[in-house]
């Protein structure tokens, strides 16, 4: 049991978790591979990227892996001035987790997370459950109370 599902579990949400074959070196990226392998349409399938505020701060943005995170506009829902990807070290000691298989739930350090709206219309959304090759459905509004997490538009427009 991974932090993820162990932290939806412990707040007594409704979720469940799916599991895939992941296959090291594939062409597809994590996302893509794992809305594929599970059957699922890719805009359901939401990734967790890691960003660093105003040169300080880290963030979280979960977007649509069939889209990109635009950069001003999570740094606008977080009231900062600019926004830049974590280099990777600082993604792995900040969550705990490795690339690929970050998941916004169950970090090591709570982050400021920030949902794409369009999360919104899908009954439920799939995240990384903390590891590649294993995701976590849930209500986009489950995640965003598990997270303490705000809805906003996020995807480069």
């Amino acid at each position: 049991m991974t932090p993820a599902i162990y932290s939806a579990r412990q707040a007594g949400m409704a979720y469940q978790v799916h599991e895939y074959s992941h296959e090291p070196g594939a062409t597809l990226s994590y996302g893509f591979e794992a809305a594929q392998k599970l059957g699922v349409l890719p805009e359901r399938v939401f990734k967790t990227l890691v960003v660093k505020l105003d040169g300080k701060v880290l963030a979280i943005g979960v977007v649509p892996v069939t889209a990109q995170l635009g950069m001003k506009r999570i740094a606008k829902a977080a009231g900062a001035k600019k926004a830049a990807m974590a280099e990777p070290d600082e993604v792995e000691r900040a969550t705990g987790y490795v690339l690929g298989g970050v998941s916004p739930l169950g970090q090591k350090k709570r982050l400021a997370t920030f949902i794409d709206t369009s999360a919104q219309a899908q009954a439920s959304i799939y995240v990384s459950a903390g590891r590649r090759g294993l995701e976590i459905e849930l209500s986009p509004e489950g995640l965003a109370g598990l997270t303490q997490g705000r809805f906003a538009p996020l995807t480069q427009a």
